[in-house]
């Protein structure tokens, strides 16, 4: 059964947004309430006696966001804000993305998780549920811990979509234990904003499992579970243990995995993939953004897509991810043999450049790249690598801070004289970039294709005085579309093809304008409308391939007109006007009048409160 579009795209969540709150509308429209309204819920006397309108809330909680002198302050106010009043709080982040964006997730995001534990107090009022901190000591009690969950949320508002991570490898800063929470809650944020899903129904995940972290064992302060990590077979034991308990109380949920440690990443999305509607963020969301702007550089790099020679920095889930998805690209647009298209792929890892004949012993994800061609040839770093490989892409996924410096940047312009150079330093948040985008111009005789993980500010060309406005291959673009089209259409899981036409239909989505200023990805400002695009081209994929589940979706893809042919299940990123539409139609926004708001209650909050018993 198709959900009703109530359930993605009612115009608000008015819901809880105070202990003991007689009623979500008041505390939702907050100074919006009318006098007689007031009077009619026994408020009079307890509320200041202005009215105002959304607007103004609006233009004051931006004022009170501009007054905070640190981004990690900005990062509390926006979390009390949003367990408070969702509906201005999401207002505020749809009218001012550009701003808030990286202050509810990267970079900000990185230091309110290294600071997690002492913040927690003041991310939200007291007693309000903000997600599941699963500690490996409590995972046989996972039915309990659902069944809690279930007490605190109404029956309407089960869980459709889950961000769960142990974090063990959050973003470029390495273990930071139960402090990992500020990922799953900040994801979410973005599928909401971006893609339109319930924020009612979005439920962050932590598996608490300890941490190696000697920076947290022992620190007092520190709120997580105090004990190193477990072994693999413990490990894997547990974290299936909870995934299986998610999945039996809540079958239809999309669960996304994020920032795991790279075996336990491809681990978890091995085990899981064909078992539960699950997808990997870090090794599949990664390489489908990526991808996306990819396909831009080529097509207008100046050589033929077969010429091309891609040199990875960084050999994790993410990078080994991004290149094979780039591996599909070329097989599947440029009807390159796979072995021949795999060849065009070069890997340097802490121990230079990646080859069967090495002399260690590799990791089981580094096998599939590692050159045997190389003869006796060994590069023991990129400088070396570089000059053996000479690249027309260099795509730095490796945490390293200026990996790319003045003199890899000056060679890869040597290198790529007639032809425009490739450089993605996609390593976040900015203290682990390999390189800024203004150091890539300047090096580059501003010639570079540039795409980056974490936002650089726009560079002036002192010459002539043109703005150039830097590609950021962030993961924003595509994780919510997808996460939007999975519980939309209901897949039985989702395929590398799925994926793969999410990137085409985000390389489809730049406008005439963007193409023409050379960009690789949309402007952020569109990402609502791109998602759109995104969300129906997967949907419409996943119809072709016949693993969507929800009736409704599979015959609208059969009876539309659409771009391209239902029969073939080629992933050409296409979709049909009408699903387009009909996607639009179940994404949620938050209301922009009280009217509106009062259309969307009465509506349970997204943080309840924690029940009190009969006798405190």
């Amino acid at each position: 059964m198709a959900p009703t579009p109530s359930t993605h795209s009612g115009t608000s969540s008015a819901r809880r947004s105070r202990s003991g709150s007689p009623d979500p509308l008041a505390w939702n429209a907050g100074t919006a309430l009318p006098y007689a309204m007031r009077t009619a819920m026994h408020l009079k006397g307890l509320v200041p006696s202005g009215v105002e309108s959304f607007k103004a809330q609006e233009s004051r909680a931006l004022e009170q966001l501009k007054m905070k002198s640190t981004n990690l302050e900005k990062y509390i106010f926006l979390s009390m804000l949003r367990t408070t009043n969702i509906n201005l709080f999401y207002r505020l982040v749809l009218h001012n993305l550009k701003e808030i964006a990286p202050i509810i997730y990267t970079p900000t995001v990185g230091q309110a998780c290294q600071e997690y534990s002492n913040i927690y107090p003041f991310l939200a009022p007291p007693n309000v549920v903000d997600g599941l901190f699963i500690p490996l000591t409590e995972v046989d009690n996972i039915d309990e811990i659902i069944a809690n969950y279930r007490e605190s949320i109404s029956e309407d508002d089960e869980p459709e979509i889950t961000v769960i991570t142990d974090g063990s490898r959050i973003l470029g800063l390495g273990d930071l234990g139960m402090n990992g929470m500020g990922i799953p809650v900040g994801k979410l944020q973005l599928y909401v904003a971006a893609a339109g899903l319930n924020p009612d129904r979005c439920l962050p995940i932590v598996l608490d499992f300890g941490t190696n972290n000697p920076n947290y064992l022992g620190n007092p302060l520190y709120l997580g579970l105090q004990q190193p990590r477990p072994d693999d077979e413990t490990f894997y034991k547990a974290a299936n243990r909870v995934v299986q308990g998610l999945h039996s109380a809540f079958p239809n949920m999309f669960i996304q995995f994020e920032d795991f440690s790279t075996d336990h990443a491809f681990g978890l999305l091995d085990q899981w993939r064909h078992k539960a509607l699950c997808f990997n963020d870090d090794i599949q969301g990664t390489g489908c953004v990526i991808l996306g702007g990819f396909i831009s550089a080529v097509e207008q790099a100046g050589i033929p897509a077969q010429d091309h020679r891609i040199l990875f920095v960084g050999s994790g889930s993410a990078g080994v991810g991004v290149a094979k998805q780039l591996v599909d690209y070329f097989v599947i647009e440029h009807k390159i043999p796979e072995e021949k298209a795999k060849a065009m792929f070069w890997f340097v890892d802490s121990r230079g450049m990646i080859t069967a004949n090495r002399g260690d012993k590799l990791a089981e994800h580094k096998i599939y790249f590692a050159r045997h061609d190389n003869g006796t040839t060994q590069c023991k770093d990129l400088a070396e690598t570089l000059e053996y490989v000479k690249p027309t892409a260099l795509i730095g996924l490796s945490t390293i801070y200026k990996a790319f410096n003045e003199q890899i940047l000056t060679r890869m312009s040597q290198l790529n004289a007639q032809n425009r150079p490739i450089i993605f330093p996609l390593s976040n948040p900015e203290t682990k970039a390999e390189c800024s985008f203004e150091e890539a111009m300047r090096c580059t005789d501003n010639r570079v294709l540039f795409a980056s993980g974490t936002a650089f500010p726009e560079y002036t060309i002192p010459e002539t005085g043109e703005e150039r406005v830097p590609g950021q291959g962030n993961n924003m673009y595509v994780f919510p579309p997808i996460g939007l089209g999975a519980v939309l259409c209901k897949p039985t899981h989702i395929t590398d093809t799925m994926i793969y036409a999410v990137s085409k239909a985000l390389a489809n989505s730049l406008s005439s304008d963007e193409r023409a200023r050379g960009e690789l990805y949309p402007r952020i400002e569109r990402i609502r409308e791109v998602a759109a695009e995104l969300a129906a081209a997967f949907i419409h994929q996943a119809a072709k391939e016949d693993v969507a589940k929800d009736e409704k979706w599979i015959q609208l893809v059969k009876q539309s007109a659409s771009k391209a042919s239902v029969s073939s299940q080629s992933p050409d990123g296409m979709y049909s006007e009408a699903m387009l539409e009909e996607v639009k139609r179940f994404m949620w926004e938050p209301a922009e009048t009280f009217e509106q708001l009062r259309a969307s209650c009465p509506h349970q909050h997204h943080h309840p409160v924690v029940p009190h018993s009969s006798d405190e």
